[in-house]
């Protein structure tokens, strides 16, 4: 069984929340509507209002560092333990026994966000069962995502878990407490994982090594997981600061370094050398199948690996057609397709010497961008966002990213900037980065979400696999947007934005050779490498994060060309009647939702506003 702590609220109280949520926002009937002759259709909105907050325990007690990055600090104590197999094998039962409870209920007696809110369990719960099969537990760490390196992260406190109160603090360490159990179960998997070929392959076992080599200190005070007590504020009480010095120190001693030492060890002398030399889904074990299965997962749709391999064939293309135009804007006289790379050795588009620089760059972005918000979206988060660097202990392997805020208040959205080398810092992509990462992408989807009167498994639901197809396929969508705000008339910036999207076709093209097609690791950089103009290093970098997530970067492109095909078709049914700020309050309005559905809303209101010529946007 997973190790648990106390949480914030009790589970009743949870249940109360949502059901004076949904009360609050009309979703069900009061004593005045059951009064009126309507008792049956409150008492189906709060079975409904129940079997939702179920799922959404289930899911979150199953993954609670999950639930703290999509912004829900009630679970901030928990890490659970999804990997071990008697955990994930009752987490499906409970699931499937949530789906018989779903397929149970009528639509009947639901408002059309109540209804929605039935197909969404449906969906979600569809999608998670579809995975079950594979054995992904057997896989536990990679250089991208690993939970020693995710709480390492959270130690600095500026991130989705803040440090700033004694209760936060021990929450921390209650995590910390549970890292060692979760640590030796990796190493557990990962031997059932030799045993049955279900291994990563050698340069992601190579790439993941360093970190937690990294993370190992032969001093507690010197470890990264006791930075929170280095800067214990000056408003916790003696006895508070002693009590935690102590209990860091401690665990950190006795449980997380010797737990460290183990895993290194073991992938040193076990895991390395068993690792396998192919490098795509097709070499594992019914990886074909696997493989399809996340490209479902990732991208909602019922798509091939060859047909998306395809896509993005023609779309990389279409995007090189343009740099004979765009080419002498910037002072490039040579072939085309030269283009990139040739912007990458120029000094001119790299004018930083510090990271401070870099950052002020982007928050100057933030301040040109802002006020132009306004004409394009009726609503804008009220949720703050920071612009912050990425901490040292992942820089080497992250790419720019945003973290939600959480819907406490507790901390702010943040756009995680990766500088390595300021003076090898590009100016040429920031303002395509700026737009997806911060607004009007990440930030404004996510914070938007928290504000909407929906149940926690739809109001916290930006970082899940499933939802990367709307919420990276918006992400890159409002990178389009750079033309309609006059970002782009500077051509350094349109050629980072052309470039940007060069980038997701690519991926279309990489991941699906690499995993479908058999394409060698090193295939896939050669061909990044010489489509994009790239450095090594940084096709080393991106085709070793699609080796490590399968199918996962398929979901920009893919999500950005539907929600773009729905615009478009807007705009073709609509004419003078079409309004953007309209569509962006129809795409955003429910929050994250899977693209078939997404496609069927909008259907839905082009088909009223060409009636009546106004459209329902809720």
């Amino acid at each position: 069984m997973p190790i648990t702590v106390r949480r914030t609220f009790p589970r009743k109280s949870i249940v109360l929340c949502v059901l004076a949520a949904c009360l609050a926002a009309g979703a069900i009937a009061g004593p005045a509507a059951a009064a009126a002759g309507q008792p049956a259709a409150s008492r189906q909105a709060a079975s409904l209002a129940r079997l939702a907050e179920d799922f959404y325990a289930a899911r979150a007690s199953f993954d609670p560092l999950m639930t703290t990055a999509n912004g829900d600090s009630r679970y901030d104590g928990e890490l659970g333990l999804n990997i071990a197999p008697a955990v994930r094998a009752a987490h499906f039962a409970r699931y499937r026994q949530l789906r018989k409870r779903v397929a149970a209920m009528t639509s009947a007696g639901l408002d059309p966000s109540q209804r929605l809110t039935l197909e969404l369990l449906a969906w979600e719960l569809d999608a998670e069962l579809a995975l079950a099969p594979f054995p992904m537990h057997l896989l536990p760490l990679d250089q991208f995502d690993n939970v020693p390196g995710t709480l390492a992260n959270y130690a600095g406190g500026a991130g989705s878990q803040p440090l700033t109160t004694p209760g936060q603090y021990r929450a921390y360490l209650s995590r910390l407490r549970q890292l060692p159990a979760w640590i030796d179960q990796a190493v557990a998997n990962m031997r059932e994982g030799i045993r049955r070929g279900v291994v990563q392959p050698k340069a992601v076992s190579a790439a993941m090594l360093p970190q937690f080599r990294q993370m190992r200190s032969t001093q507690a005070e010197t470890s990264v997981f006791y930075a929170p007590i280095t800067n214990l504020p000056a408003t916790f009480t003696p006895a508070e600061q002693d009590e935690l010095r102590a209990a860091y120190r401690q665990v950190i001693a006795q449980g997380i370094a010797p737990a460290l030492e183990r895993l290194v060890t073991f992938i040193e002398q076990d895991y390395l050398p068993a690792s396998r030399a192919g490098s795509g889904w097709r070499d594992l074990p019914d990886g074909a199948a696997w493989y399809q299965a996340l490209v479902a997962h990732r991208t909602n749709l019922a798509l091939s690996p060859d047909a998306i391999h395809q896509t993005g064939l023609r779309e990389v293309a279409r995007i090189e057609a343009q740099w004979a135009l765009l080419g002498p804007k910037l002072g490039y006289t040579g072939a085309p397709k030269g283009l990139p790379a040739w912007v990458a050795t120029q000094p001119q588009f790299k004018p930083f010497t510090s990271e401070a620089q870099v950052l002020d760059a982007y928050r100057q972005l933030d301040a040109t961008v802002k006020p132009e918000l306004p004409a394009y979206f009726s609503h804008l988060p009220k949720s703050a966002m920071a612009i912050l660097p990425e901490p040292a202990l992942s820089k080497a392997t992250a790419s720019d990213h945003y973290t939600p805020a959480a819907a406490d208040g507790s901390h702010p959205g943040v756009f995680w900037v990766v500088v390595n080398d300021p003076k090898d810092y590009g100016r040429a992509g920031m303002a395509t980065l700026y737009l997806h990462e911060a607004q009007p992408g990440h930030h404004l989807h996510a914070g938007l979400l928290k504000e909407l009167a929906l149940p926690d498994f739809r109001k916290f639901n930006t970082e899940y696999m499933q939802a990367a197809a709307f919420t990276e396929g918006w992400g890159l969508y409002a990178e389009t947007l750079g033309s309609d705000f006059g970002v782009f008339d500077d051509p350094l910036f349109y050629f980072g934005h052309l470039n940007a999207e060069l980038l997701r076709a690519v991926r279309l093209v990489v991941d699906t050779g690499v995993h479908a097609k058999g394409w060698s690791r090193e295939q896939a950089i050669a061909y990044m490498r010489d489509t994009l103009g790239v450095s090594e290093a940084r096709a080393v970098n991106q085709v070793q994060r699609y080796m490590a997530w399968p199918a996962q970067a398929l979901s920009y492109k893919l999500g950005a060309m539907k929600i773009l095909e729905l615009r478009d078709r807007a705009k073709a049914v609509l004419g003078d009647s079409f309004r953007l700020a309209d569509f962006h309050d129809v795409v955003l309005g429910q929050g994250t939702l899977p693209l078939p559905v997404l496609e069927a809303r909008v259907n839905r209101w082009i088909a009223a506003a060409g009636k009546d010529g106004r459209a329902d946007k809720h």
